[in-house]
């Protein structure tokens, strides 16, 4: 895979610098985790102050299957081998200070072509489709949700993703070549939008560790136009209220969405896929809270991947740092996983305490 040019950031975004040092922090893990710590406030104030986006939608995509012992790391305690997800898609909209309107899709996953996963492709071979159906809930295409939402593809400026697990995007940002399982060369859906994307994530593509192969499809990115990819390096403000953090650890490149609303502020990953991942004293998920009170463990990780698990760990205590509580019910946060547990009746003991189900802000 090509790696793209070096991102040019002029007229995209700011570059945020609080949490920059922490790859230069000695004393190992547990002292880096200490260091986001004593930034947060300092994220938080700064951040607050950016402002806020025009609008926030949130669009259902797809509600499947995943391992429990993935979504819910060690931490389970049920006889269901899978849990249920529910992944959503992020609208967010925005007007520059120079006027410029901007409109942002987080999570855009081509529900389709991600079935191709490794992964979930021998899962499903391995599925009656009689359970398949039963289990899997597709819901409006993202073509489909920006049509009742009035959006022309044309208009959407950014598509994002936490990090690129399952993603194929070759009708999203179009090819340069012809694809011979799409019927020749791909015009993009989305002509004007750039992918953004953390140049760590783009860099580990280009040589899978076996460990990661499962969960890419990284030879689908080879042909993708380049100029439709916008690498960057670290966290940056997109625009008032909207910003992207490296957390790195589910994947190297791991980036969370950040923004700012009339309710406070808000994360967005699949570092975890339930609120109550982030404080498990509240959980009453089975095993969830006596198993975090016996091992000491702050959060409960979504660790489908063992790259580098203490990362991931400290990443998701810097979201549980930045953000706001909620106002439905404060034992919670405002961290909103891009794919969330959604209860299941086939899947006893998994059923979420607290869901959010959506972030909703402005018109």
């Amino acid at each position: 895979m090509t790696l793209p040019d070096a991102a040019d950031l002029s007229g995209f975004g700011t570059p945020l610098t609080t949490f920059e040092g922490l790859s230069a922090v000695g004393g190992g893990y547990g002292a880096k985790l200490e260091w986001i710590r004593t930034r947060a406030d300092d994220f938080r104030r700064d951040f607050a102050s950016s402002g806020t986006p025009t609008s926030i939608t949130t669009c259902d995509l797809v509600t499947l299957p995943y391992p429990t012992k993935f979504g819910l790391f060690r931490a389970a305690l049920t006889p269901a081998p899978f849990l249920t997800i529910t992944n959503r898609m992020l609208v967010i909209r925005w007007t520059q200070t120079d006027g410029r309107r901007r409109t942002l899709l987080f999570e855009p996953s081509d529900v389709e072509l991600g079935r191709n996963t490794p992964y979930f492709a021998a899962l499903a071979k391995k599925t009656p489709s009689v359970v398949e159906r039963l289990l899997v809930t597709d819901n409006p295409s993202v073509g489909d949700h920006l049509a009742r939402l009035g959006i022309s593809p044309d208009e959407v400026d950014y598509l994002v993703f936490d990090h690129l697990h399952t993603q194929d995007l070759r009708r999203w940002v179009g090819t340069t070549t012809d694809q011979p399982d799409l019927g020749g060369r791909v015009t993009p859906f989305f002509p004007n939008a750039r992918l953004v994307v953390q140049r760590d994530e783009i860099a580990a593509m280009r040589s899978l560790h076996p460990l990661q192969r499962p969960w890419y499809q990284a030879e689908h990115f080879a042909d993708l136009r380049p100029e439709s990819i916008l690498a960057v390096d670290g966290g940056v403000l997109l625009g008032p209220g909207v910003a992207l953090i490296p957390t790195p650890g589910h994947v190297f490149g791991n980036q969370t969405l950040v923004l700012n609303t009339s309710t406070g502020i808000w994360a967005s990953s699949e570092n975890a896929i339930a609120a109550e991942c982030l404080t498990p004293e509240h959980s009453k998920l089975p095993g969830v809270r006596s198993w975090t009170r016996e091992w000491q463990q702050e959060v409960v990780l979504n660790a489908n991947t063992l790259e580098t698990t203490a990362d991931q760990y400290n990443s998701l205590v810097l979201e549980k740092s930045i953000v706001d509580r909620s106002q439905s019910d404060s034992r919670f946060l405002q961290f909103f996983p891009s794919s969330e547990l959604t209860a299941h009746w086939v899947s006893p003991g998994t059923r979420p305490t607290f869901t959010h189900g959506a972030i909703t802000h402005g018109r």
